[in-house]
């Protein structure tokens, strides 16, 4: 694999980055003056840096570098692609051969009566697509004021207007009029946090019933659909109450709901499942897909949805795309990508070896003094930080102030480990060996015995009152 190994000195690239390069997700002059980590190479489950470290990526990129990083074959096809059609429109009833081959591949992947593609860039633009795909189907079928979208706080869709909004993370909420109407929050199923005196069965039920309640509120002739992730990702890797996901499934089906899951974390074999509904058991309409995708190796992220939802949008002229919508270049190398985890066997791996082996280990850090559980579903998972396991206790301090602090120690330690909130998350490349399982869970293991003697040495081992 090639480097860039005669690149100008770090403090240079810094501060072009600063005076250029706006960041997402950034406070930018924070950034600038410490500089951002700049990264120039990777392979497998590494990324190296412009001064010399070998880091363990517990991310996998952001939850997408499913088959890890420098696969040649990825490079071969796009580069192949790119020479013999480089771009095409699927606008103005054309088509194209990699949009035709992918879109068959994900009907047969796809669970139950989803065999039908709707392209986008990523899958903030896929989730803008489900919004106005469900209400353009009610409106074909009928039913024009069904178009109220349910969602769960912290929940994430993505960024962009509309994903934002389905999303129910307050400080996005607080930025730019969002949500935009028609968009209704209930609670998430976060046990940990929320649950109080419950058991986790009676939390998942009364979580789930917020549902029920909201669709009785709101009118069942208002409402078009609900969307969630099967895992919450970005939240914080929330995984419900195995009572949760049947009860909304009961829901859905009664009220004449239809469901999205949100796949773009929890798809192409994250969960050991090729997608995490499969894993908790229920069955979507509609399907958003991103990320595992392709790896990461090409933006692209689509809406998989059921012959139903095919059948009515396809009777009407459905006024929505992208101009990258089905890109060649992407298409061919999501579709080699497929091909890889499939010969591969990379889903079996997550489900039958890898998975087991790093639920065993990221559990046992529940017996580390600041970790109150630790949560894992395939190759995503959290430990929630607390003063004190027996209660639950949150931190005085400003929620986020000691993750932030062992973040700080896992990137000191050549560790890619992000914090939401309090809780430490990954979501490492599911091609990870069990000796680099290993290696993970000794750097976590180190940054946080790091982290809790520094946030006691900072006066802020104290629990909320």
């Amino acid at each position: 694999m090639s480097t860039i190994s005669n690149h100008m000195p770090t403090d240079e690239l810094q501060a072009i980055d600063a005076a250029h390069h706006m960041h997402p997700f950034t406070t930018q002059n924070e950034l600038a003056e410490r500089g951002a980590r700049v990264i120039t190479r990777a392979e497998g489950v590494w990324i190296h840096d412009s001064e010399g470290n070998k880091i363990l990526d517990g991310m996998a990129g952001l939850w997408c570098v499913n088959i890890g990083y420098g696969r040649d074959r990825l490079a071969e096809v796009a580069a192949r692609q790119m020479k013999e059609l480089p771009y095409y429109n699927t606008f103005f009833m054309t088509t194209h051969v990699p949009a035709i081959a992918l879109s068959q591949k994900l009907s047969e992947l796809a669970p139950g009566n989803l065999n039908h593609v709707f392209y986008a860039g990523s899958g903030s633009e896929a989730n803008d697509t489900n919004l106005r795909m469900v209400r353009t189907y009610w409106a074909e079928k009928g039913k024009p004021t069904k178009k109220i979208i349910i969602s769960r706080k912290n929940a994430y869709h993505g960024s962009t207007v509309g994903a934002a909004s389905l999303g129910g993370m307050g400080g996005m909420h607080a930025q730019g009029g969002l949500p935009i109407p028609d968009i209704h929050h209930i609670d998430q199923p976060d046990w940990w946090t929320e649950g109080g005196d419950q058991s986790p069965e009676e939390f998942g039920l009364e979580r789930a019933r917020q549902l029920e309640q909201a669709i009785n509120d709101l009118g069942e002739d208002n409402v078009a659909a609900f969307i969630a992730e099967p895992v919450q990702g970005a939240g914080g890797v929330i995984v419900p109450p195995e009572t949760y996901w049947p009860e909304i499934q009961r829901i859905c089906d009664k009220y004449e709901i239809l469901l999205i899951a949100d796949e773009v974390i929890c798809g192409f074999g994250r969960t050991g499942n090729w997608f995490g509904s499969q894993t908790v058991g229920w069955k979507p309409d509609i399907m958003t897909i991103a990320k595992g995708l392709s790896s990461g190796y090409q933006p692209i992220g689509a809406s998989i949805v059921s012959d139903e939802i095919a059948e009515v949008i396809g009777g009407c002229e459905f006024n929505h795309g992208y101009t990258y919508s089905s890109h060649p270049v992407a298409a061919a190398v999501a579709l080699e990508n497929l091909n890889i985890m499939q010969e591969e066997k990379i889903v079996e791996h997550v489900r039958d070896d890898v998975g087991p082996y790093l639920k065993e280990k990221w559990q046992a850090l529940a017996d580390h003094p600041m970790v109150g559980e630790a949560n894992i579903v395939g190759m995503m998972g959290s430990i929630a930080l607390t003063p004190h396991k027996e209660s639950r206790a949150r931190f005085a301090s400003d929620a986020g102030t000691v993750g932030y602090i062992c973040r700080e120690r896992c990137f000191a330690n050549n560790l890619v480990m992000r914090h939401v909130g309090d809780r430490m998350i990954i979501s490492p490349p599911l091609v990870m060996t069990r000796d680099e399982v290993d290696t993970l869970i000794e750097r976590a293991a180190k940054s946080l015995d790091e982290g809790m003697a520094r946030i006691k040495d900072e006066g802020l081992w104290k629990p909320a009152s």
